[in-house]
């Protein structure tokens, strides 16, 4: 159960209404993670306007999915891992060695993929104070300036999701189950 009221949009506050609405049509379902955020209208804004933002990056919805994924499993967002597992396989089409590896924590089977997921990883262990040799890594696998930023727009997307969903104990749609993650042992 969650720890924090998700919403419906019935009980939702009327400014939160026409982004539920809006996602509802375009998900056939309601993610429990909007119902969450609808408590705060502002803040379910501001998740979807980044978001729609992020989908405008140079990184396309695979490599963008791995900053998801990265993120997500870095900061133990069991919710996130498997929204962006679904979304992963069956939108952006990673390849299912990707995501296990990615669910997982271990080297992505994809060189350039695991530039920017290693890159992705340290943004958030360093809060952004990447290391030379890793930022190299990233751009002799293709990657430009602008693509880092773009990992690091990502990561801020995800850390407001992530730690929303971390906090409310959000409860998993009957839509992800068959994605459901959990940290493993450390």
């Amino acid at each position: 159960m969650s720890r924090v009221t998700v919403q419906t949009l019935e009980s939702a506050p009327q400014a939160a209404r026409p982004f539920l609405e809006n996602a509802l049509k375009a998900n056939g379902y309601l993610p429990n993670l909007l119902g969450v955020l609808a408590n705060a209208p502002a803040a379910l804004e501001t998740y979807l306007t980044v978001s729609a933002i992020n989908g405008k990056a140079e990184l396309s919805l695979p490599e963008r999915e791995v900053v998801q994924l990265i993120a997500a499993t870095r900061h133990g967002c069991s919710f996130c891992v498997a929204g962006h597992t679904a979304v992963g396989l069956n939108k952006a089409r990673l390849p299912v060695e990707v995501v296990d590896a990615l669910r997982a924590g271990t080297e992505l089977p994809e060189a350039r993929l695991e530039a920017l997921a290693e890159f992705a990883r340290e943004v958030i262990a360093t809060r952004g104070n990447v290391s030379e040799p890793t930022y190299q890594a990233f751009q002799a696998a293709g990657y430009s300036e602008g693509n880092a930023l773009e990992v690091i727009l990502g990561v801020s997307l995800a850390t407001l999701c992530n730690f929303a969903n971390v906090f409310a104990q959000t409860t998993l749609n009957p839509e992800l189950q068959k994605y459901q993650w959990q940290r493993p042992a450390q």
